[in-house]
């Protein structure tokens, strides 16, 4: 499916033929753009990925062709630009010269793969040996996401392709924690490859979260999983693999997992501590946004990938029923600006009825005081957690990232999502980018909130410091939303050091001043975040691997009651 792209790069009207979802802006000169562009005016046919969930209406008795599924063939832009990244050379296309800094991230990129009997099978989380490796010396599925996009990225397509079997496999095996069975669904955090050199075999072995901190199971694996597939089923054009009963099987079982009917009477998904990014205790139990976002993009990415036959029907129209509920929750209880910030500030509490404003019970004098100075006149972003009597007002990176990426934000707060990471840039960013959560929690709060974690105290690790893997996650909602000149920048102040502090795998201090006090060296997200943030900004026809189209029927939804908003 082709169509047309209005853009050049004096700003006047050019058709530049495309065959995916995202703009194809790989001609356009980014430096040419105003500080703050206008969304790109994009004229063309809607694609698979851009399809109104409205077309997915299931009545009987030909389910399958009201849900709008007319097999792979349809996939916008399912052949993506197939050439390697300039960079990759390494010369890039904005400098004659040799990139010295890619040239070196490449080679510890390829020094990090794992071999599974002579087929590549992901990359190890750090090449760092100077100390005890404990689990660095794994694969890891979320670690391994941007390697993958790397990869991909660079016509590589073949260790993604076993990444993605190889999870599969390991997700069949019974899973037990202290004799407690875990759902039949679940994938791993991590696997490692173990050598006999004695009978000269090779085992895959798994951590389903029974050797993790605190043993919590991930849930962000599975979610990871089904969004690599969409991503490599979009780079490489290979519907093969999706359509594999195997990987439909394993779709299937990781989202009977998270649409099981219960007690909960939210959409959302409820979640331990510990259970993603953020693997220790951070009092973010409950409904953090990482996870709701990455639920969302994953069943979104499911709804695309799942072959409406007899097993895979009843999956879609749950699918779209959650769809419709976890959209119009996020977009309106999640979501804070100045408007909604001083509607928390006037709330009543002890309201019962359809007809109460302040529906959680949230008590206005839980405000934190920082919230008022943070918050922008223009601006906005999702909350971290959102629960009966909660609020986390923290702002975390990853969630809002990805709200924009899926289309879980409305343009309009997208818009807003980067108007407060430039109004608010030195607390965000600072030098090195990008603050993992802000602010950081301190004193009492800390004891009480983290359990006196020693690697969270504040300003390090995941309590407000800065990863550089989230480089390629700004990077991408830059892209996304016409706003590269943030990316741009960002990229910047990452090259001025990181190479240089040896690919750290965070920085502590509070505007990201200094390696972590626990930091490894030579961390490969960090190296393929950098990769992948660099690759992306010049060709911008590789972010429809990870990114998807706003679906304009969902946006009616962000009408909120008249008791809310009054």
């Amino acid at each position: 499916m082709s169509r047309s792209v209005d853009v050049t790069r004096n700003g006047s009207v050019k058709n530049v033929s495309s065959t995916s979802s995202m703009a194809e802006l790989e001609e356009y000169d980014f430096s040419r753009l105003p500080d703050r562009p206008k969304t790109l005016n994009i004229d063309r046919q809607r694609s698979w990925d851009e399809r109104s969930l409205a077309s997915y209406s299931p009545q009987p008795p030909s389910r399958a062709e009201n849900y709008g599924f007319r097999g792979f063939d349809n996939f916008d832009g399912l052949n993506s630009p197939s050439k390697r990244s300039g960079i990759y050379t390494p010369r890039s296309q904005f400098s004659c010269e040799p990139n010295p800094m890619i040239s070196e991230a490449w080679e510890h990129l390829r020094r990090s793969m794992v071999f599974f009997r002579g087929q590549p099978v992901g990359t190890i989380a750090a090449l760092d040996n100077s100390d005890e490796k404990l689990n660095y010396d794994q694969v890891f599925v979320r670690d391994f996401v941007p390697s993958a996009l790397a990869f991909l990225m660079n016509g590589e397509p073949e260790i993604v392709k076993q990444f993605i079997l190889k999870n599969l496999r390991l997700q069949s095996w019974e899973k037990k924690i202290d004799r407690f069975q875990l759902g039949e669904g679940v994938m791993p955090a991590s696997f490692k490859v173990l050598h006999d050199p004695v009978r000269n075999t090779e085992t895959l072995v798994a951590d389903f979260g029974e050797t993790a901190i605190g043993r919590v199971a991930p849930v962000d694996s599975g979610f990871w999983w089904i969004i690599l597939l969409r991503a490599y089923t979009k780079s490489t054009g290979d519907a093969s693999l999706a359509e594999r009963p195997e990987c439909q099987k394993g779709m299937r079982l990781i989202l009977t997992l998270c649409l099981s009917e219960g007690f909960d009477t939210f959409p959302t998904l409820l979640c331990a501590d510990g259970c993603s990014m953020i693997d220790r205790r951070m009092g973010v139990y409950g409904y953090p946004i990482e996870i709701q976002a990455l639920f969302f993009m994953a069943l979104r990415c499911a709804l695309l990938l799942l072959k409406p036959d007899a097993e895979g029907e009843d999956f879609i129209e749950k699918i779209v029923k959650r769809l419709h509920a976890l959209t119009y929750h996020m977009r309106s209880y999640f979501w804070i600006d100045m408007k909604q910030l001083n509607n928390i500030y006037r709330f009543k509490t002890e309201e019962y009825s359809h007809t109460a404003v302040n529906k959680f019970n949230i008590m206005p004098d839980s405000l934190p005081d920082w919230v008022f100075d943070f918050m922008p006149t223009s601006g906005g972003y999702f909350l971290g957690n959102v629960g009966p009597a909660n609020m986390d007002f923290r702002w975390f990176c990853l969630g809002n990232c990805i709200a924009i990426l899926s289309s879980l934000a409305t343009p309009e707060q997208s818009t807003a999502i980067m108007d407060l990471i430039e109004s608010r840039w030195e607390e965000l960013v600072g030098e090195m980018p990008v603050k993992v959560c802000y602010p950081a929690i301190e004193g009492h709060e800390w004891r009480i909130v983290t359990g006196c974690d020693p690697k969270n105290t504040r300003w390090s690790y995941h309590n407000g410091g800065s990863w550089p893997v989230l480089l390629w996650f700004l990077t991408a909602a830059c892209i996304k939303t016409g706003r590269p000149q943030i990316a741009r920048r960002a990229i910047e102040l990452a090259e001025s050091r990181l190479s240089k502090d040896g690919w750290p795998e965070y920085y502590d201090g509070k505007h990201g001043r200094f390696i972590g006090k626990q930091s490894r060296r030579l961390q490969t997200w960090s190296i393929a975040g950098y990769l992948v943030a660099k690759m992306m900004l010049e060709d911008p026809s590789h972010l429809g691997m990870v990114a998807l189209e706003d679906d304009k029927q969902l946006r009616p939804v962000l009408r909120r009651s008249a008791s809310w908003t009054n």
